[in-house]
């Protein structure tokens, strides 16, 4: 379960405070994908971070009781002077895991060859994409979290490969999305909510989400 309990959260932006949370309390439960739609700039991406622990909340407690993965395509957690070897290596450890097989995996998955032997600097942004992508999927979570703004890999068959072994993780575990698109929910959740001045409106359908969402977006 991942539960936010009276959390708070806010940013100087240069010349007025950004509220992202005031005093938001919910839960995500297991077997019940949520879906939360938000206009860019209110703060999508600080949501899912809270989520999964990379960033604090200002004020309240962010619970997790659950494996719950860092965001789908998120890159922060790569560092730039060690090989993707290294890389593979020091996030297997991290969790707890053999780090033969997350190395020998995320090679497997990541294709890319003399490249994942050497500093992640060196890569293109399509290649960092594709080692985050492939360490997130050498670990095994009970929720996984989807950021809209993840980058994209370009490599056609990476994408094959790995967005079958996606699929098949995503049908036994819970989803957090966060989207500005309610066509991009419809994908993974029945339940959604609505990120709006501050506060994270829960609603039983997407549907219901969907009439407030587009009524707040046209007025």
């Amino acid at each position: 379960m991942i539960e936010f309990r009276n959390v708070s959260k806010s940013f100087w932006t240069g010349k007025q405070r950004k509220v992202i949370l005031d005093r938001a309390s919910f839960r995500v439960t297991p077997g019940n994908s949520l879906g939360i739609l938000a206009r860019n700039g209110t703060g999508k991406s600080t949501v899912i971070n809270m989520m999964a622990g990379l960033e604090k909340p200002d004020e309240g407690e962010v619970y997790r009781s659950s494996r719950v993965s860092f965001p789908l395509g998120f890159m922060g957690g790569v560092v730039n002077r060690l090989t993707g070897k290294e890389n593979a290596r020091f996030i297997a450890e991290l969790y707890g895991i053999d780090p033969d097989y997350v190395e020998a995996y995320a090679r497997w998955i990541c294709s890319l060859d003399e490249y994942f032997d050497m500093p992640v600097g060196t890569y293109s942004t399509g290649m960092r994409a594709r080692l985050s992508f492939a360490l997130l999927l050498a670990l095994d979570f009970d929720f996984y979290l989807i950021d809209e703004g993840m980058p994209a890999s370009t490599d056609v068959e990476f994408n094959r490969k790995a967005g079958a072994i996606l699929r098949e993780r995503l049908d036994r575990a819970t989803i957090v999305i966060v989207s500005h698109q309610p066509e991009t929910l419809e994908k993974f959740c029945r339940s959604a909510a609505v990120l709006q001045n501050g506060r994270l409106i829960m609603f039983d359908s997407l549907e219901d989400a969907k009439e407030l969402y587009d009524y707040e977006t046209q007025s």
